[in-house]
Parts: C-alpha cells; structure tokens; sequence
C-alpha cells in the first residue's frame, strides 16, 4: 500500500528549528492534495508558512485554514506571545473542520513553549493527530531525533514515521530506522531552489513510494 493512502489528518514536527517542517508539509500537502493549517505563526507575517506552502504546491483542491495565533516576532511562541501581549491558550487551538485530509505543522520542535506551562507536545496531545517527524542530517540530529521519538512515545503519541530533509547521510538514517523501528515516510534532498516543480516531483515520489 502506497504510504499516501496511510496518511489523512496529522502533524508535521520537527526534531528542532530550521529542519524543514515547511518545505515537508508543502511535498506532503500537494501529495496527498490535504488542507494546511499552522496553528501559531511567530514572525514573517507577510511571508508565513502558511503562504509559503500555498505558494508552492499546484492542486487546486487544498484549502488554508487561517492561523489560530498570528505573532508579530520571529521568536518562540511563547516569547513572541509576551511580547504582542497575549497568551496563547491551547483550548482556542482547535482543529478547522474539514472533509479532506488535513496537514497540521507545529511552531518549532516538540519541546517549544507555548506559554508558561504548555509545550508543543501538548497541543499534539490535545489535537490528537498522529505525527510525521521531519529529520534533517547534521552533527547531532541522531540524538535530537531519538529523542523526539522517545519523547512523543512516552505520550502514547502516535508516530507514522520519520521524512528525511536535506542532505542523505545513510549511516545515520539507518541508525534512527534501525532503533526507533519507524518507516521511512520519504526524503526531499537538498535543493539549491525549491518552486512547484520541486515539491510537484517530492510529491509524485511520495505517491509512488510503498512501505
């Protein structure tokens, strides 16, 4: 069965910042042709995340839902927040209602705050929605990866596998396959210009992939 057909309403993670959550969630959202959503948006209020993923896919049948919380800093959530002068509060984080398959990406890693008592990983927990982690390959992303894992598995969150940005390094791919025992949702290399044609052939290669 084609890993696309596994996949309906879920959240993008990270193993931290500047991983590529975006880029996955626009290959993931033309695949599988889902609506997006980011429930908070810290910074970049003319170029969000949320119009960059539009930007970049093709279909016609994907919808986006409109930021929960939209802060004026690029900062952590919770930073960003006390500087706007509001709390973000995890009840008014509320899934938009929707028929097609949904795409949810989070404000940074798991561990973020939100504000002075919640993290990323508990809006995950109240959302939930099973997990697409992204990892990307540098000089620490086994132990930040392993720890994401470990992290949403002592939640009982759900994990559908992990999707590899950037530049392949199998020894470590397959040390973070071979131990956490998760799929390989798909891997988007590096790309020196990333438009629709770019995300259009992650996304063909993602239908066609198999588990």
């Amino acid at each position: 069965m084609s890993v696309v057909a596994l996949l309906k309403q879920f959240i993008v993670a990270g193993i931290g910042t500047e991983i590529g959550k975006t880029i996955a969630s626009a290959v993931l959202v033309e695949a599988l042709q889902a609506d997006y959503w980011k429930p908070v948006q810290s910074g970049a209020l003319e170029d969000s995340d949320t119009e960059t993923v539009r930007r970049l896919i093709s279909n016609h049948k994907s919808r986006f839902h409109l930021e929960a919380y939209r802060l004026t800093q690029p900062l952590s959530p919770h930073a960003a927040a006390e500087i706007d002068g509001v709390t973000i509060e995890l009840e008014k984080l509320v899934l938009p209602q929707t028929d097609n398959a949904l795409v949810v990406e989070l404000a940074g890693g798991l561990m973020v705050p939100l504000n002075d008592e919640d993290l990323n990983i508990d809006l995950v927990q109240r959302l939930d929605l099973p997990v697409v982690l992204v990892s990307r390959n540098y000089l620490g992303s086994i132990n930040h990866t392993l720890l994401s894992v470990e992290a949403c598995r002592s939640r009982n969150i759900p994990l559908l596998g992990i999707l590899f940005n950037g530049p392949t390094v199998p020894a470590s791919e397959r040390v973070i396959l071979n131990y956490t025992g998760l799929p390989c949702i798909g891997r988007i290399g590096q790309e020196n210009k990333i438009d629709r044609e770019t995300v259009q052939r992650y996304a063909d290669l993602l239908r066609l992939q198999t588990m």
